[in-house]
């Protein structure tokens, strides 16, 4: 007996080609294209599907506009509102500009350029000095503004 004589005990049994006819159809169980569906093809083992870049993972913005130039156009300076829930406001310490004896009304503060616009009302808060006489008309008060006036020989009518 030679070596090119022996022989294995089972015969050699060739692995199935599937996908080239046959009696399995004509995708032979592996589904329609895609990667798995191609010859020699598949997801190896720990694929996560290719991750993001990660700016992409971030919200985008919304809303905004580059032809302002401003990251939330829909939302404007508190002087340029007109329509506002609030009251505007005007300090004491603004009022000095104003002449002795002055009657004081939302329309002259307007004129003045103390405040942009009357809106939903004016108010006066108490923040500084007044050093002026003055009449006042058509305005809200807080509690210590009105004191401070009354101090400096001013009326609120």
């Amino acid at each position: 007996m030679q070596l090119h004589h022996l022989k294995p005990k089972t015969e050699r049994k060739s692995s199935k080609r599937v996908g080239r006819g046959g009696k399995r159809g004509t995708t032979s169980g592996g589904g329609t294209k895609g990667q798995k569906g191609r010859a020699g093809a598949g997801v190896r083992a720990g694929f996560r599907g290719g991750d993001n870049r990660i700016w992409q993972m971030f919200p985008k913005n919304r809303g905004a506009s580059k032809k302002h130039g401003n990251k939330k156009p829909h939302r404007k300076h508190r002087l340029y509102q007109v329509h506002q829930s609030k009251p505007v406001v005007a300090n004491l310490s603004d009022l000095n500009i104003l002449e002795h004896g002055t009657l004081v009304t939302p329309e002259v503060l307007v004129e003045k350029g103390v405040i942009a616009s009357a809106g939903k009302g004016v108010k006066i808060l108490s923040t500084g000095e007044l050093k002026k006489k003055l009449t006042f008309k058509g305005f809200l008060f807080s509690e210590s503004a009105k004191t401070k006036i009354e101090k400096a020989g001013g009326l609120i009518e």
